[in-house]
């Protein structure tokens, strides 16, 4: 609830903490100045949204190879929307020379994320992770996603669904390769052990530790 201005002139101005988005506003007047007339005078001031969208056939995919001199080896935060009719396809993967690869994949509706430490001198349970979350995510609307992991701690948030959970091993020395690809895995994995199909959908607003992805690859 607002409290508005008590007088003719005067203006009260509110501004909100958390970003709203939103196709509608609905303001519900409460209560009214008793001392005055029965009015109501709103202005809404919105920020400048910027989209950028690229599109996948289910046969390419977006590959980003960045510089290890410009990137923080403890903490990596991925974000992007995506929409689909396809119940299956992979957003994102990254792998290195000896087994180790984070992947995202939508399976049968739901986005699962894999990570493989590579370690087979250590028992396989604690060295392969897979974390579900969301459903019926090929109804060709827009959901967001966002990993986020700072050493061994990762946040996998679906939605505003988050699911925090705790890397056993050294997640923070990952030998993995400085090369990100969305939409699809170019090539037969190193490890041999992926033959999912590419994405067919479309992403939004991909951004890696900052870094604009799609802007990037328009511009380049």
């Amino acid at each position: 609830a607002f409290s508005g201005n008590t007088n003719a002139d005067s203006v009260v101005y509110y501004n909100l903490q958390h970003s709203i988005k939103a196709r509608f506003l609905r303001f519900v007047p409460l209560d009214w100045n008793p001392n005055g007339r029965i009015g109501m005078r709103i202005e809404v001031y919105g920020c400048t949204y910027r989209s950028e969208v690229v599109g996948f056939d289910g046969k390419s995919c977006l590959i980003y190879t960045f510089n290890q001199k410009l990137i923080s080896a403890l903490k990596d935060v991925i974000s992007l929307k995506f929409k689909t009719m396809q119940s299956d396809g992979i957003l994102l993967h990254r792998e290195g020379q000896n087994g180790d690869h984070i992947t995202l994949e939508l399976i049968k509706g739901k986005l699962s994320l894999f990570i493989n430490l590579g370690d087979t001198k250590t028992h396989l349970s604690n060295t392969q992770i897979n974390i579900t979350l969301g459903s019926l995510l090929d109804d060709q609307q827009w959901h967001s996603v966002l990993l986020e992991h700072f050493n061994n701690q990762v946040n996998f948030t679906v939605d505003k669904h988050t699911h925090h959970f705790h890397v056993k091993g050294e997640f923070n020395y990952l030998d993995l390769d400085y090369e990100l690809s969305f939409g699809g895995i170019p090539v037969p994995g190193k490890s041999g052990t992926f033959s999912r199909r590419n994405f067919h959908g479309c992403f939004e607003n991909i951004y890696y530790n900052g870094v604009n992805i799609i802007d990037l690859a328009r511009r380049h």
